[in-house]
């Protein structure tokens, strides 16, 4: 039996509804962004939406993807840091409900936090404070932690700590896992490009960009730029929104199309798309269904706002993914 670990930052995702654009522009964010903003800013944001439609969930790259596998019924278990405050006893209170195993270490700044500012067209703008989650180090790692894991998932937000990523992969293969890590954002490529691929080159089996991040790492269109990054690990996965993916492993390359889904918010749907792939993974099916899964859970969450889907969705989830893994 496979059993996935992530690591990543932890933080706590407030989806807010907007009514109009006003707050946007009274905060000065602009419009579709993503901007890490304070502790002080956050508060304020937080208090200039109160009485707005609000979600909250445990967060980040890697958290979404562990949830969505634990969701598929993989044994699963998060790395992370946060602070002694309610968001951090939400968070792991949110991890503990659905079965996976929190490994949270704790931090005297204040849990990271994500208002998702979702505007009446279903544009999305993030004002993100890290808080604790950049707390973590590479001191915390051990490699007892990685014991009962086949699978590492990183997110590679991560990067913004590089004692901490080596150490995170190095201890991974010295313990035997696999290795699966997700880019994460195009401004986190750009700035760290050759360190990116040495670690890749050295330690990662699997590797998941979006086009824009695998265009930025590589300088290539898609297709060529997912030779180069099979070249540095086993598997390599390109998403590419509502034209679907690539994948390529070897010699061998797949296109994957999308299903069909009443869209309303892509927040977290490339984080869910790993959790369908790796869940492929794990249960031993071909790189070409990994992908199809991950189409499945990718597009199926897109019909919510944020990264979580009702269990009821997961049940139509579900039986998509049966109708596949019947197939091999």
């Amino acid at each position: 039996m496979y059993n996935v670990l992530g690591i990543g930052n932890a933080l706590v995702d407030v989806m807010t509804r907007l009514e109009n654009d006003d707050i946007l522009y009274e905060f000065g964010l602009p419009k579709g962004s993503m901007q890490l903003v304070s502790n002080e800013f956050s508060n304020r944001l937080m208090a200039g939406t109160l009485g707005l439609d609000k979600r909250q969930s445990s967060g980040g790259s890697a958290a979404n993807t562990i949830h969505g596998l634990a969701h598929l019924g993989i044994q699963t278990g998060f790395i992370g840091k946060i602070g002694k405050d309610n968001f951090g006893k939400f968070f792991e209170n949110d991890m503990r409900q659905y079965g996976i195993q929190p490994i949270l270490f704790h931090d005297l700044n204040e849990t990271g936090r994500s208002v998702a500012l979702v505007s009446p067209d279903s544009e999305r703008t993030f004002a993100t404070f890290l808080g604790a989650s950049i707390g973590l180090h590479k001191e915390d790692i051990t490699s007892n932690l990685y014991k009962g894991y086949n699978i590492l998932h990183v997110e590679g937000y991560l990067v913004q700590n590089k004692e901490l990523i080596k150490k995170t992969l190095r201890l991974a293969k010295a313990n035997g896992l696999t290795v699966t890590f997700d880019m994460a954002s195009y401004n986190v490529v750009a700035d760290n490009i050759d360190f990116l691929k040495k670690m890749i080159h050295e330690y990662v089996d699997v590797i998941f960009a979006n086009k824009q991040e695998a265009q930025v790492f590589t300088g290539e269109n898609p297709n060529a730029a997912l030779k180069v990054l099979a070249e540095l690990s086993d598997i390599a996965v390109i998403k590419m929104g509502i034209n679907g993916s690539i994948v390529r492993t070897g010699n061998k390359e797949f296109k994957i199309g999308i299903v069909k889904v009443n869209s309303i918010d892509t927040t977290g749907a490339g984080d869910l798309y790993a959790s369908g792939f790796i869940y492929g993974m794990c249960k031993g099916l071909s790189v070409s269904q990994c992908g199809q899964l991950g189409a499945i859970c990718g597009g199926y969450v897109t019909e919510v706002m944020g990264a979580k889907m009702e269990e009821e969705r997961w049940t139509a989830v579900k039986e998509k993914i049966s109708e596949i893994e019947n197939s091999k």
